[in-house]
C-alpha cells in the first residue's frame, strides 16, 4: 500500500460498486479511468471520483499514475436507512435504503 482514498456514507448499495469495482480491480490507474468512461452505470461516478482523489493523494507523495496501479479496491456495507412504505390492509412494509464505504489503495508497478 502505497496511496490510500476513501469516501464514506455513500447513497448507493455495495452489491452495485461491486459490479464495477470488478471490471477495474488490478488495472493501472490511466487503464481504470479509461474503463471508467465507457461504463453506464451509476456506481462508475462514485469510483471515478475516489480514484480522482488516489491519484491526487500520490502526485502530493511525487508518484505519478503511470507508475501505479489498483493494489485494492472494495466497497463494504455503511449504516442502513430505515423507511417504511404503506402496504395492504393497514400494514407497513420496511424499505431499506442501504449506504456504501469506497476504499481504494494505489500501488508501484512491478517491472
Amino acid at each position: 500500500m502505497l496511496v490510500k482514498a476513501s469516501a464514506k456514507f455513500i447513497r448507493i448499495s455495495p452489491s452495485r460498486l461491486r459490479e464495477v469495482m470488478d471490471c477495474v480491480r488490478g488495472k493501472s490507474v490511466i487503464e481504470a479511468e479509461g474503463i471508467l468512461l465507457n461504463i453506464g452505470k451509476r456506481a462508475k461516478g462514485y469510483i471515478q471520483k475516489v480514484l480522482k482523489s488516489a491519484a491526487a493523494n500520490a502526485k502530493v507523495k511525487g508518484f505519478s499514475p503511470e507508475q501505479l496501479y489498483i493494489s485494492k479496491i472494495n466497497a463494504d456495507a455503511g449504516p442502513m436507512w430505515k423507511r417504511f412504505k404503506a402496504a395492504a390492509f393497514g400494514r407497513a412494509s420496511k424499505i431499506l435504503k442501504r449506504t456504501s464505504h469506497i476504499n481504494i489503495e494505489l500501488d508501484l508497478k512491478n517491472k
